[in-house]
């Protein structure tokens, strides 16, 4: 088992990439164990958290990468008032859930409350998997995304 204390500073890009497949719940964790795609074995001592690409291991063939396992979610259309958004949102934000949004949609964590929520207040949604990056929101005509830190916690 190889050890790892944080992503490679660098990598080649040439080399082929070996997925170390992981859930968003455990890349937020400083001491966990993945096994990569090829069977390797890796123990994760962190002074951070990993995100989805960071690449944690290097050979002479081949790139270790890390990518978080798509989850079951909720998506919103974004196909209402910007306030509308911002109304869902916040109902979201105030049930302590985490909330991604997308230049073309919202996603929240598919939960009972959630649906609940939505159910509640009218908002149309389906069911879908993705990666669900909470805290990141996509501003702008590049839509590009922007990570707002850690959520709201008590």
């Amino acid at each position: 088992m190889q050890l790892v204390s944080a992503p490679l500073a660098s990598s080649n890009p040439a080399l082929p990439e070996v997925v170390v497949r992981v859930e968003r719940l455990t890349l937020a964790k400083r001491l966990w164990r993945g096994v990569a795609a090829d069977g390797a074995e890796f123990g994760f001592e962190l002074a951070g958290p990993l995100q989805d690409g960071d690449v944690v291991a290097q050979t002479a063939s081949a790139r270790y990468v890390i990518r978080q396992q798509p989850e079951p979610v909720l998506e919103i259309p974004l196909d209402l008032a910007p306030s509308g958004a911002a109304g869902i949102g916040w109902a979201i934000g105030n049930l302590h859930m985490e909330l991604s949004a997308e230049p073309a949609r919202l996603l929240a964590p598919d939960d009972p409350a959630v649906r609940q929520l939505l159910d509640r207040i009218k908002v149309p949604y389906r069911p879908t998997t993705a990666l669900f990056r909470p805290g990141r929101f996509a501003r702008g005509p590049q839509q590009s995304l922007h990570d707002l830190g850690p959520s709201h916690r008590h």
